[in-house]
């Protein structure tokens, strides 16, 4: 038999639960306790704010995101690297959506987060480099060290404005899915098809085609 869920714990989700659906700035303590069915006094006993419960949520966030910035060891990367850093990112963006959709008021209400969120940002960065270095040494993109700094640059800036992309063309914060947030990824990927190696043009040309979504649909 599980064990019960702490309370703590039933706080995180529950927030993450509520910021996703509902955005951050609407949804307070007390919705949260609410939803809960605890009393804002033990919500409070966890957590003394709404921003010690996001800083959790990104520090949740932040450590799933440095587990997949990794590279292989003791092998070559492949495109099936690819193909898992891509959706493994999906994922934690969908998860976490919220932090993407309201990540300058986050900042700006928390410098404490504002700072975290730089070292992190610079940290993805560092690691976006090598792997895409990697990728350039297994002979699957063709790049100088210039180009692999700006296209983990681009990739960076698509991969964090793309839910408030999505938020400001279609008109309803509540109106994502995974399927809109795939197509964010596959902007990423495009952006290495003049990089892409001849040799690994079909398996590459297999991965835009799983991950597209038609325009009309990001744009309705």
């Amino acid at each position: 038999m599980a064990a019960p869920i702490k309370t703590r714990e039933r706080i995180v989700q529950a927030s993450l639960e509520l910021f996703n659906s509902q955005g951050e700035r609407n949804v307070t303590t007390n919705h949260i306790a609410a939803h809960l069915g605890i009393s804002p006094g033990n919500l409070y006993y966890h957590f003394r704010n709404k921003q010690a419960i996001i800083a959790e949520l990104f520090a949740a966030y932040e450590a799933r995101v440095d587990a997949i910035l990794r590279v292989p060891e003791g092998r070559a990367m492949t495109v099936e690297d690819k193909t898992f850093y891509l959706e493994a990112l999906l994922a934690e963006m969908w998860a976490y959506r919220f932090l993407h959709r309201d990540l300058e008021h986050l900042l700006d209400a928390d410098p404490e987060l504002a700072a975290r969120y730089r070292l992190f940002a610079r940290h993805c960065l560092s690691n976006a480099v090598v792997i895409y270095q990697g990728f350039v040494e297994a002979g699957i993109l063709l790049m100088d060290a210039a180009q692999i700094e700006a296209l983990a640059l681009n990739s960076w800036i698509i991969m964090t404005s793309w839910v408030r992309f999505l938020c400001t063309t279609r008109g309803d914060p509540g109106d994502l899915s995974e399927e809109l947030m795939r197509r964010g990824i596959y902007q990423v990927l495009a952006l290495e098809g003049g990089y892409t190696a001849p040799s690994a043009r079909a398996a590459v040309d297999t991965l835009y085609h799983k991950l597209h979504v038609p325009l009309e649909q990001v744009i309705p």
